[in-house]
């Protein structure tokens, strides 16, 4: 199935966005300065150990990140992972273990749960609408409503919860959205259809000198059966099916399904817990939902000091 680029640990652009999110964490903590409260009561030469404890039960996301987070702190500790990116875990379970120098650990801690408690927080949250479509052909997908700055952080950890990634943004696919219709007017003073649309939109994709060595995804929203049928007609990689009811996305499969096309179809929309597992037995293969991102509340985490 013809997917987007997905975001793994190895991506270089997550380690990039990492170096530069940690570095101004740094500056928001300490502006060229150190921790006033750990210098004031910690000798220097103090050492000591501290686990990270998870307050509640959730999904791991973050933790192979550590040692680039570690790395750019310039800490002087020891890392032990304990379980990896991606697996569950229960409240009190040890996440890793850190050991060093006692300043480096205290000034680093609140910065590392930071990171730690929003993707973990993220991927349980995806993990959640995941486990409710199970056994279905659908998948769950993120989308662009993320926290500026944290894309890709954010887009890994939905990957981490079983989710997969839409497109990572304007300049990797093309997705033709209702305001883009909307807008555009054609010679006759018309609006410009879906069909055209997506006709446009394939012809320029082969024309532009960054597209024509990549295979660009063509996706486009619509929110009625009439531009639904108007869409299809040109086959496009994958039509949002956006708002619209349930009998409207099973009308939408059996239509695509009666014309034998490859196309894939995408449910949209105010997607909750209550409502995903109704929507994936539709027959749509893709459900995306912004409230994995734009929603997630940061995973209760703690550091703790060991015997």
């Amino acid at each position: 199935m013809k997917d987007f680029t997905q975001i793994n640990a190895g991506d270089s652009r997550l380690g990039s966005e990492l170096r530069k999110l940690v570095r101004l964490a740094i500056w928001e903590d300490l502006q060229n300065s150190v921790d006033l409260t750990t210098f004031s009561l910690v000798p220097e030469s103090s050492i000591g150990s501290a686990a990270i404890v998870a307050r509640q039960a959730g999904v791991a996301s973050g933790l192979d990140l550590l040692p680039q987070i570690l790395s750019e702190i310039e800490a002087h500790v020891e890392l032990e992972l304990c379980l990896h990116d991606g697996a569950s875990f229960e409240k009190s379970q040890t996440l890793c273990k850190l050991s060093g120098k006692v300043r480096d650990l205290l000034s680093l801690e609140r910065i590392a749960l930071n990171f730690l408690g929003r993707l973990c927080g993220i991927a349980s949250l995806t993990a959640q609408f995941v486990r409710l479509i199970q056994g279905t052909r659908a998948h769950v997908y993120d989308t662009r409503k993320t926290t500026p700055g944290w894309r890709y952080l954010e887009k890994y950890a939905v990957q981490c919860g079983g989710g997969r990634n839409h497109r990572l943004g304007l300049f990797d696919a093309i997705l033709i959205k209702d305001n883009h219709l909307a807008f555009h007017i054609d010679s006759t003073g018309k609006r410009i259809s879906p069909a055209q649309a997506v006709e446009r939109a394939r012809a320029f994709a082969l024309s532009w000198p960054d597209c024509q060595n990549r295979d660009v995804m063509i996706e486009i929203e619509v929110d009625t059966i009439a531009q639904f049928h108007d869409a299809i007609q040109q086959s496009p990689d994958i039509i949002l099916l956006d708002n619209m009811t349930n009998e409207q996305l099973r009308e939408a499969v059996a239509i695509r399904n009666d014309r034998k096309s490859t196309t894939q179809l995408e449910a949209s929309g105010g997607v909750r817990f209550d409502t995903i597992a109704a929507i994936a037995t539709t027959g749509v293969e893709r459900i995306s939902v912004g409230a994995l991102t734009h929603s997630a509340i940061n995973l209760d985490l703690g550091l703790d000091w060991l015997d």
